[in-house]
């Protein structure tokens, strides 16, 4: 298969071996196995579908020829959906991002994050708070998944933390650059969220008669 299919042999963890096993969720323990990377913009994976003890020549050759004929399901990271999911900033795993995400009776704004990064520490304490500030507004979620862990669809993360909104009226998402602080995001969702809008106005007037009182 010279020309049609680049066959690597790599460890999980040693250096960039190791990113690349992190990459395709693999863990000593699976090892040996096989994974099949297809490369282009959209990056995507494919896990063989039978035990290693099971690989042959011809059973490699059927595998590649599924995938050369678009009949395999490409594989996506995902930890254990949490048993409880309560808190004011909620959890999202890859098998519930698009239930999450893409509830369209919901604005969604997501921190995507690595769980080493000095920076997605820092912000941590402030999505909280954000998360706490808002936790009366039933369709406005503040939502964080740790993408070392998780993956969906769609969603290419190049740098953490990453921050996407995601209003009602636009699944898509629309990637957030201004300040990472609580007055920046408040102002943020004000401008670009109605709900969080209407609720914010009838927040300051309650608090602005209780002061007057």
């Amino acid at each position: 298969m010279r020309g049609k299919i680049l066959f690597v042999k790599s460890t999980t963890s040693e250096g960039i071996q190791a990113k690349l096993a992190e990459y395709c969720g693999v863990t000593a323990k699976d090892t040996p196995t096989l994974r099949l990377i297809q490369l282009g913009e959209d990056l995507q994976k494919f896990n063989f579908p039978s035990a290693v003890g099971e690989i042959t020549t011809e059973s490699v050759q059927a595998f590649i020829d599924d995938f050369t004929a678009g009949k395999l399901v490409a594989f996506q990271k995902s930890e254990p959906v949490p048993e409880t999911n309560d808190g004011p900033v909620k959890k999202i795993v890859g098998t519930e991002w698009s239930d999450i995400v893409g509830d369209s009776t919901k604005d969604v704004f997501v921190k995507y994050y690595a769980p080493w990064c000095g920076h997605c520490k820092t912000l941590a304490p402030i999505w909280t708070e954000l998360g706490q500030y808002v936790a009366g507004l039933n369709d406005v979620v503040i939502a964080e998944m740790d993408s070392t862990a998780n993956e969906a669809k769609g969603v290419a993360v190049k740098s953490y933390p990453t921050l996407i909104y995601y209003p009602k009226n636009n699944k898509k998402g629309v990637a957030y650059s201004g300040d990472r602080n609580l007055d920046a995001f408040k102002t943020y969702l004000n401008d670009n969220s109605a709900s969080y809008k209407a609720w914010a106005a009838g927040s300051s007037t309650t608090e602005k008669v209780q002061e007057e009182l």
